[in-house]
């Protein structure tokens, strides 16, 4: 029997204890050491920073660059020593390589040193007032921002990841910055995926490419997004990013001699025109780009990798249009093939001359841009924006690049974001690029989706607007709502003081600002019949009779604060428009009433819990067998036993193989990953024995659950379980601060069908946010 242990995630290999918080100014006295001292290979820069340090830097908060850096190095050195990651490395290694990306891509003083600090507030001791104290409000600011959300209850991972986006972009909308230390953040994880569960790196890989990849791409930070989304490819497409590696190396040499003839060629014509200051080099393609595209334009390999694809860098704009010329002198353009993002620059800053020609009988694609141009296209806001002293964006026509951040802000902040899905959904849609411009009357330039219509752009210069427009002008003639706009297209918007939206709209708008606007414009004036239809909802499942008391009740108060709810009137409109489930409210409902029942008992912490049930376990005599039936036809006589790592049960193809040694016999489940590398010639044929069924007999199947980390989680679950007549065997807890805790449980089941009973109730709790079946540990 293995004992109930409590253990953090990150585990002190060193017995002494952790850094108590109010240590912190006895950490900055000492002095910084040499850059050798430290036992971990730093970057030439930092170990530059550290030997520039003046003496009594850890009494002050350093203004010196160098000193700031090196201050904020060391400091989180301390907090995250004896800490380390999956991989067995030490911790600090992370916010080293956080901080090396931020640097990499032109990130100011304050933002690295944020990405050195980044995780001390959520992993250690250290509260942002402390942080303050030490590095001033704005590395606070930047750390704060990026810092997950602690101690609030979510329902399911869903809600727990559209939580953090919605602090993530409230933050960004003060402070531009928080995410690039979260973007180098994410990047750095993505390369250290492989120490990881591999259900947990497809989930972060689907979200690094559903979010963070485009939002990288929204800000222009291009070097970040292609690696994000070739690292997400190799995890979700394994196979099809093998076969994109195998053909580009198979192609790679004859496609550079051909590329290298090319640019020779644009070189002396430029030169012959008097740009000889110039640059003409192959544009590298990423596999992701190449495999996306063959995609949408179905395609083969071939058509699109052997596009030769070009990059001109010039002096000035002026020398960008000349060389267009050159090159349209030199081969032949493609007709609708040229897009000036010069004088039209995408929303996140990008400029560039777009064209393709067609050159030795294959097509080219061109981009010409200055230098500066192809800093921002590289690093975006990192080399566009400028800052103030307080380290917000300078003041400016640059501020309309971010308009979909303000809007998406006003929204949630409005309450237009209670459906987590909702949210999500509509974050991954507007992090992707506008591909449809059109002018305002005044000639202003909006960006919309491809297939928006005159209500999209309506909502996209105001709610007001989209809530009171009846009509629509494009290019002076009168036009249905529902048409679609055109790139060039200039919009009037007829408005009205009596028009308001019409649920029809959701059936052509395009953006998903239009559509939240639209439902909640619809939720906000049709309150009072959602409340009453939540209500009826609510009484005709628990009855009249004490109904009206249980809504005014404490108990009903906190369920619409769990359910991030001002009040019980906001958790019955959520319920009869859709928001919440019955099924939510009620479990949450009871779960309250319950707890306040056992107020006035001291609650047990999830570990007592856990070593109290083993104590139990231990001490309770051992069953007999439920008679002489063998469970398992074919092992009559034999020395078998069940296998540890995949614990079949009844109900579920089951191979015996034979174990080396003299071990006897080991029953795995068929899709077992070990059964795999045994030999054909080592496995029987064996299968579960129905007679056997009504025995009573059960068998141990291990069982991992993430909950919401809360005292009576654990005391919840087994509850439920003994609700079930299921025996737990064995229990352990896992806890860090401020992330979920982790349960495993060995229980004792008759069949597969009851594991799947047991698991889906146990996935229904409130607080739990995920369960798998393990192996045993």
């Amino acid at each position: 029997m293995l004992n109930a242990t409590s253990a953090p995630d990150v585990q002190p290999i060193d017995p002494r204890p952790a850094h108590p918080a109010c240590g912190l100014v006895a950490l900055r006295d000492r002095q910084i050491r040499s850059p050798d001292d430290y036992g971990i290979e730093l970057p030439h820069w930092l170990r530059e920073c550290i030997n520039h340090v003046p003496p009594g830097i850890g009494h002050s908060c350093p203004t010196d660059s160098e000193a700031l850096l090196a201050a904020a190095f060391d400091f989180a050195f301390q907090l995250h020593e004896g800490q380390f990651r999956a991989s067995g490395d030490p911790y600090i290694v992370h916010p080293v390589a956080v901080a090396d990306l931020l640097r990499d891509i032109g990130a100011s003083a304050s933002v690295i040193a944020a990405g050195f600090l980044h995780d001390v507030v959520e992993d250690t001791d250290v509260t942002p007032e402390q942080l303050e104290s030490h590095f001033g409000p704005e590395v606070r600011e930047l750390v704060e921002g990026v810092t997950k959300l602690g101690g609030l209850h979510f329902t399911n991972r869903t809600e727990a990841q559209a939580e953090n986006l919605r602090k993530m972009f409230l933050a960004m909308a003060s402070d531009i910055r928080v995410v690039l230390v979260k973007l180098a953040d994410r990047l750095h994880n993505m390369r250290t995926l492989g120490a990881l569960r591999e259900e947990k790196r497809q989930r972060i890989a689907r979200e690094t490419r559903e979010i963070y990849a485009p939002l990288a791409n929204r800000l222009g930070i291009g070097r970040f997004k292609w690696e994000l989304e070739d690292l997400s490819f190799k995890l979700l497409e394994p196979e099809a990013f093998r076969e994109m590696q195998q053909e580009v190396a198979t192609k790679r040499s004859e496609r550079e001699e051909r590329l290298g003839v090319t640019v020779q060629l644009l070189r002396d014509r430029l030169a012959a025109a008097g740009l000889e200051n110039c640059e003409v080099n192959g544009r590298p393609k990423h596999l992701y780009g190449i495999w996306s595209k063959m995609q949408r334009q179905q395609k083969a390999f071939h058509e699109i990798y052997d596009v030769a694809a070009l990059r001109i860098l010039t002096p000035s704009v002026e020398a960008c249009y000349r060389a267009l010329a050159v090159v349209h002198d030199t081969f032949r353009p493609i007709p609708g093939r040229f897009k000036d993002y010069i004088g039209l620059p995408k929303p996140n800053g990008y400029q560039s001359l777009h064209t393709a020609v067609i050159g030795r009988h294959r097509p080219i694609e061109v981009q010409i841009r200055t230098l500066e141009m192809h800093q921002v296209s590289e690093f975006g806001i990192a080399a566009h924006w400028k800052y103030k002293e307080g380290g917000s964006p300078a003041a400016g026509g640059d501020t309309e690049r971010f308009n979909w951040l303000r809007q998406l802000v006003d929204w949630q902040q409005e309450g237009g974001s209670d459906d987590h899905n909702d949210y999500l959904a509509s974050i991954k849609e507007d992090l992707f690029d506008e591909e449809v411009f059109v002018f305002t009357p005044k000639g202003d330039v909006v960006g919309l989706r491809k297939g928006s219509t005159a209500v999209d752009f309506a909502y996209r210069i105001h709610s007001e607007v989209g809530n009171h427009c009846h009509g629509v002008r494009i290019n002076d003639r009168l036009c249905p709502l529902s048409t679609p706009l055109q790139n060039g297209d200039f919009i009037n918007i007829l408005t009205s003081k009596t028009a308001h939206p019409s649920l029809d709209w959701l059936n052509f708008v395009a953006t998903p600002t239009a559509r939240n606007r639209i439902r909640q414009w619809y939720k906000r004036s049709h309150r009072d019949e959602t409340i009453q239809r939540g209500k009826e909802l609510l009484e005709r499942e628990l009855g009249r009779s004490g109904f009206d008391a249980l809504l005014n009740s404490e108990a009903m108060t906190r369920v619409s604060e769990r359910c991030n709810l001002h009040c019980t009137d906001d958790l019955l409109a959520a319920l009869g428009f859709g928001a919440l489930t019955l099924h939510q409210v009620l479990n949450r409902l009871r779960e309250e009433i319950r707890l306040q029942s056992d107020a006035a008992v001291k609650p047990l912490s999830n570990e007592d819990v856990a070593r109290k049930l083993v104590a139990q376990a231990e001490s309770a005599p051992a069953r007999q067998d439920p008679g002489d039936t063998v469970p398992i036809l074919g092992m009559e006589g034999l020395d078998y036993r069940l296998g540890g790592c995949c614990s079949p049960l009844p109900g579920e193809a089951i191979v015996g193989t034979v174990a080396l040694g003299n071990h006897g016999i080991t029953i795995h489940r068929q899709e077992c990953a070990n059964v795999e590398s045994i030999p054909s010639e080592r496995r029987l044929p064996v299968r579960w024995n129905q007679a056997n069924a009504g025995s009573g007999q059960r068998f141990p199947v291990q069982l991992r659950i993430e909950v919401i980390d809360r005292v009576g989680i654990l005391k919840d679950i087994l509850m439920r379980l003994s609700d079930g007549s299921i025996n737990v065997s064995d229990a352990r807890v896992k806890t860090a601060f401020g992330q979920p805790a982790r349960i495993d449980l060995r229980v004792e089941l008759a069949s597969a069908d009851l594991l799947q009973r047991t698991m889906d109730q146990i996935r229904s709790m409130a607080d739990v946010l995920d369960i798998a079946r393990t192996g045993q540990s």
